[in-house]
């Protein structure tokens, strides 16, 4: 098991009260129930370490998501409440590098290792995790520190959460990133 530099950072992409909103399992229920302490247990370490920790806010501006800035789903869920000190940077697309000064603030403390964990697995954490490995960066995707929803394909057939998950994970494994569980990352940081 390799060990992480000291200055990897972790990113917790969209971890807001609005996720548990209804209408996100309107279709089936979320999968990776124990998400939430498993980001927990990686915020933990990270502290413990002194190791960089970026929490990414969506900032939505449509007047009717549950991520709207000012409504009760804007707010960072307990498991990920940021400490004082600790970097947050909002974004309005599924990307947290897209109109946010995440790349320059990153680069500009030398970091070139990302540990990625969050929601929505197919949306805004594979939106960032696909640009962070096209930047350049060296990414970790923890599997089960992120969550997604059931959903209809294309043809109306039902995809469990833990299918969209996996195909999800699938298609960042390797090229992009290299998928983790929270024990391995852990592993790699705790030495």
């Amino acid at each position: 098991m390799e060990t992480l530099p000291n200055n990897t950072a972790l990113l917790v992409v969209d971890l807001q009260k609005a996720i548990d909103d209804p209408r996100w399992s309107r279709i089936g229920p979320r999968n990776n129930p124990q998400a939430e302490a498993n980001i927990a247990a990686l915020l933990a370490a990270w502290r413990q370490g002194g190791r960089p920790i970026v929490h990414i806010r969506h900032d939505s501006t449509d007047p009717a998501s549950t991520y709207r800035p000012g409504s009760a789903g804007h707010a960072f869920k307990e498991e990920a409440m940021p400490l004082p000190g600790e970097t947050v940077i909002g974004k309005r697309v599924n990307s947290a590098f897209i109109g946010t000064g995440l790349d320059e603030w990153l680069r500009g403390r030398g970091i070139g290792t990302l540990v990625v964990a969050g929601v929505i697995t197919n949306n805004s954490v594979e939106a960032t995790v696909r640009m962070a490995g096209n930047l350049g960066y060296d990414v970790r995707l923890v599997a089960d520190a992120c969550f997604t929803f059931a959903r209809l394909d294309r043809a109306g057939r039902f995809r469990t959460a833990d299918e969209v998950h996996d195909l999800s994970l699938a298609n960042m494994d390797g090229e992009y990133a290299t998928v983790r569980e929270t024990a391995e990352v852990l592993g790699e940081v705790l030495r």
